[in-house]
């Protein structure tokens, strides 16, 4: 279900239903009562009057919603969007139940539902967490990891990172961490921002050849390496499906009670 588009609709048909009744139904309406008030000498009583000028109920909800709807639609486009992380590819970093907020305005203004980008900001650096519709099912979001900008060179071999050539630096920080037993839990820096990821070093995992980031694409990866479908397996991600930047947890929920506890900028 593409949520964005059903909410273009909803606020495209409450917005028309309240136009119209501006500038024909409620004029329309008016007229009624006063000719009615005028074939009587007394005048409409309020019940009356209260019942000609009664607002039919699509008119109504749609005064109600077509403000709340706009709104919604505006922030949603074009300033932030919340989304949940359905699975373990970006552990450490997030956690399967997260709930994030996407800033969606970093990487330039995009129109709901065609996705063109109106106006343009700052392009993904090296390091950024991105949210991006999957190139083999637009209708999918994921999110990863930038690694490789157009223009960059970038090889996956032996459990290492290289970008243009040189190895992505990282440094151990724990073997065998809670909840990730045979996982090495790794500290890299990329961008120059530091974040964690996860490494098996029993899984010999995916090698990847050399490859050069073609213009208007970007390499993304997962944080938890040996356990994400990312760019090494379906390729690069296209300028025109960016989503935008995820920039902090704002909540945990895994079927229990929300927690709020783990509430984070995300790094």
């Amino acid at each position: 279900m593409d949520f964005s588009l059903l909410l273009v609709v909803a606020v495209a048909i409450t917005g028309l239903i309240w136009l119209l009744d501006l500038a024909w139904w409620r004029p329309a309406r008016r007229r009624a009562a006063a000719n009615a008030e005028a074939g009587t000498t007394e005048g409409l009583d309020p019940v009356a009057r209260e019942k000609v000028l009664k607002e039919p109920w699509p008119v109504d909800y749609s005064r109600s919603f077509f403000p709340v709807l706009l709104v919604v639609l505006v922030l949603r486009s074009f300033v932030v969007e919340p989304f949940q992380i359905p699975s373990g590819s970006m552990r450490p970093t997030l956690e399967v139940g997260d709930f994030i907020l996407v800033n969606k305005f970093t990487y330039g203004l995009r129109l709901p539902v065609v996705h063109t980008r109106i106006v343009e900001f700052n392009e993904p650096a090296r390091g950024d967490v991105m949210v991006f519709r999957f190139p083999n099912e637009p209708a999918v979001n994921f999110i990863k990891r930038v690694v490789g900008l157009p223009g960059d060179t970038v090889r996956y071999e032996g459990k290492q990172l290289y970008v243009n050539g040189e190895p992505v630096p990282k440094r151990l920080l724990e073997e065998g961490p809670a909840g990730a037993p045979g996982e090495l839990l790794l500290a890299e820096r990329l961008g120059g921002v530091e974040h964690r990821i996860y490494n098996n070093p029993r899984d010999p995992g995916p090698q990847m050849r050399e490859l050069v980031v073609p213009e208007g694409h970007y390499f993304t990866l997962g944080d938890n390496r040996d356990h994400s479908n990312d760019s090494r397996y379906w390729g690069f991600v296209p300028e025109e499906n960016i989503v935008g930047r995820a920039f902090a947890v704002w909540m945990h929920w895994d079927g229990g009670l929300p927690s709020f506890s783990s509430v984070r900028r995300i790094q």
